[in-house]
């Protein structure tokens, strides 16, 4: 498993005082306004100040203080330490944690790596790549295991629930 959960991505800056717009990767962006740090490339920044609204957070960041430091943070990702994140409901995963797992039908048939998990509003959906791509959705009777640990991913044959001939 990752040591640390990449949370968000700065977008832009915001105003003229060193203040960033960021795009959460979490399905709570009120889960910010709770952070005392980040890390970015590497190196913790204490947040000083957040608010979120809608699907957008502010951050001011500590020596980021003007419209030119905050333009250089453009594109960083947020990132926090394992032993930091939010507890998970059973049977949730990291967004991150899912990525590059190994994902096989019930009759061993290797269907590819989970690339990214994308977000519809009433269940996530695994996107697959190589050999071919495949969107699988993260239901309950399609998804018969999940092992973080050994980034394997074992789902119901694609026969069994799609349409496609």
């Amino acid at each position: 498993m990752k040591k640390f959960l990449t949370i968000g991505e700065i977008t832009k800056p915001h105003g003229v005082r060193g203040e960033v717009k960021v795009f959460p990767l979490t399905d709570d962006p009120k889960r910010f306004l709770d952070l005392e740090k980040v890390l970015i490339d590497g190196k913790t920044v204490r947040i000083t100040s957040a608010s979120a609204g809608g699907d957008r957070v502010i951050l001011k960041l500590q020596g980021v203080d003007t419209l030119e430091q905050a333009e250089t943070m453009r594109k960083k990702t947020l990132e926090v330490p394992r032993e930091d994140a939010v507890d998970l409901e059973d049977d949730a995963y990291f967004i991150e944690d899912l990525k590059d797992c190994i994902v096989y039908d019930t009759e061993g048939v290797l269907l590819g790596q989970i690339s990214d998990v994308i977000a519809t509003g009433s269940n996530d959906v695994y996107w697959i790549k190589n050999p071919k791509e495949l969107l699988i959705p993260a239901l309950k009777d399609i998804v018969v295991s999940v092992d973080i640990k050994d980034e394997k991913v074992v789902i119901r044959p694609v026969s069994e629930w799609s349409d496609e001939d």
